[in-house]
């Protein structure tokens, strides 16, 4: 069960540096007003959207299940932490929505909106933690 947890976090970190960095691209990409700028942002965000965050989510996923299911009984926490899972993946895919828009020139958001929703993640990571840790129910 060590090993199956141990690629879970792995997975889950490299998830979660992407969900970090995304973003963070966003904000420059949005303030960028050169071509040459906004194209070299469309290449980064796309392998490191496609690249590293989608396999980081998809495997991070896959370990976590099979952590719950072949490994329980769990507590209630855990129903909580799939929540935040759940609410995770929502933002993922709504990352991508935002990359197809920056790609097709159609961003419509600012650098502020892209600093604010940059903040989103690290409140999931700290809720997905202290289940985890703490496990209160």
């Amino acid at each position: 069960m060590l090993w199956i947890k141990w690629l879970h976090i792995v997975f889950m970190v490299t998830w979660f540096a992407g969900l970090f960095y995304l973003p963070r691209l966003f904000v420059y990409h949005a303030m960028s007003e050169d071509t040459p700028s906004r194209e070299r942002f469309k290449v980064m965000e796309r392998k490191l959207y496609y690249g590293i965050m989608t396999p980081g989510a998809i495997l991070t996923v896959a370990f976590g299940l099979w952590l719950w299911f072949g490994f329980g009984p769990w507590g209630y926490w855990i129903h909580a932490k799939f929540a935040l899972a759940l609410v995770l993946i929502a933002y993922h895919l709504y990352c991508g929505r935002l990359l197809k828009a920056f790609a097709q020139d159609r961003n419509t958001k600012s650098h502020v909106w892209f600093r604010w929703f940059n903040e989103f993640p690290v409140l999931i990571l700290f809720a997905a933690v202290w289940l985890v840790l703490f496990k209160p129910f």
